[in-house]
């Protein structure tokens, strides 16, 4: 019965005078995801709310996921749109949106309405009793709560009637490309993703690069990371992803350094490559998805030793969360199942046994020091030969 949903925005209505510009941004952002998918789509900004109005050959519940995945967006409401006109018609609209959208309803109810034309010739308020009493005369099996009621009725009177009582939950933020790039270090895990969601929803958009290392990691581990980053396209818009051959740099450190130190100079040159990539698609920051103490190189002090050779700023979004927080958004976004596959990644294969979880930053310099005679070499290899995948 619907063709329209209004949609709902938070933290941008607190943008002040920038507000209109965040607006744009997410009636573009949103007008970019629904092309995507069969059927005409108007998108329509006016007045503090931005409406998409629905024609063609388009599916609601698949028009619905897709507006669910919109960074910016707090709620998607299914709307029913009536021309205005004097109060009678008002109520016979609302009348008739109730025997067609809960007719068997017998809870508790509420009217809200918001008088946006004040040439309307009643308040709000005014209004809200005036429903409110109808409903009860016209459906005695209702009752009111201006409470905390179970059904509330959403009436607001613009150019038109718009009346809509169920809102869907969007997944907030601000939208994407409204807060530059960042370069995300993405691996097989679970935590990566879910580090690269959570700054996209801060409207980063995101690139992104992996470490390969075959043949110890083998083509399913590959795939598995760009599906990881064709899932976050969905949210993100396509992700720019950077493979790196790892293997000969891996091989090198661990012939030539200690192998309690093994973790954190990979990270290291890990950093140090993204950084590179990071640079020449003009992104403002890395990103990884550590969280403090979780394995021996997410130590406050291993940590501090891997920041060292970066001079962009590196993100954690994770940095405080536990392994079931991490976990319960990977399985809300979708990341969780691909991300459990048992392929395992560069960062898994390479593990000392017994890592190093309090690594004096002068002592990983004399082991890197060991390294000075290929390892620019093979840092450019590994640069030079990288492969560019668009996952979307």
């Amino acid at each position: 019965m619907y063709s329209s949903f209004l949609i709902k925005y938070g933290e941008i209505g607190l943008k002040g005078d920038n507000r209109h510009l965040f607006e744009d941004a997410l009636a573009k952002r949103i007008r970019v995801m629904l092309s995507r998918i069969d059927g005409e789509f108007e998108i329509v900004k006016t007045r503090g709310r931005i409406y998409v109005h629905c024609s063609g050959d388009w599916k609601q519940e698949e028009t619905i996921e897709v507006l669910s995945r919109v960074f910016g967006v707090v709620g998607i409401c299914p709307v029913m749109i009536f021309e205005a006109g004097e109060y009678d018609k008002l109520q016979e609209d609302m009348l008739s949106y109730i025997r067609e959208e809960h007719p068997d309803f017998t809870g508790s109810f509420k009217v809200k309405a918001r008088r946006v034309d004040k040439e309307f010739p009643m308040t709000s308020m005014e209004v809200d009793a005036a429903l409110g009493e109808a409903i009860l005369d016209n459906f005695p099996q209702m009752r009111v709560d201006v409470h905390k009621p179970d059904l509330l009725f959403d009436v607001e009177i613009r150019d038109k009637i718009y009346i809509y009582s169920k809102v869907i939950p969007g997944p907030g933020g601000m939208p994407v490309g409204t807060a530059g790039r960042a370069m995300l270090l993405l691996s097989g895990g679970i935590d990566s993703p879910v580090a690269g969601y959570m700054v996209a929803k801060r409207g980063v958009t995101i690139d992104a690069v992996y470490f390969h290392a075959p043949p110890y990691t083998s083509e399913r581990a590959k795939q598995k990371v760009v599906d990881l980053a064709a899932i976050l396209a969905r949210y993100t818009g396509p992700i720019r992803l950077h493979v790196v051959n790892f293997t000969d740099i891996q091989l090198y450190i661990y012939d030539q350094c200690p192998h309690a130190e093994l973790t954190i100079i990979m990270r290291r040159y890990m950093m140090r490559i993204a950084e590179h990539f990071a640079n020449a698609e003009g992104d403002l920051a890395l990103v990884t998805g550590e969280s403090i103490g979780q394995v021996a190189s997410q130590t406050m002090y291993s940590l501090v030793t891997t920041n060292e050779v970066a001079k962009l700023p590196v993100y954690r979004p994770l940095i405080g969360f536990d392994k079931n927080e991490i976990i319960d958004i990977s399985k809300k976004i979708g990341t969780f199942d691909t991300s459990i596959l048992p392929y395992e990644d560069c960062c898994t294969i390479f593990v000392a046994r017994h890592p190093v979880t309090k690594p004096i930053s002068e002592a990983i310099v004399r082991s890197e020091a060991k390294l000075k005679e290929r390892i620019e070499e093979l840092v450019k290899t590994a640069i030079d030969t990288a492969e560019l995948i668009l996952a979307k």
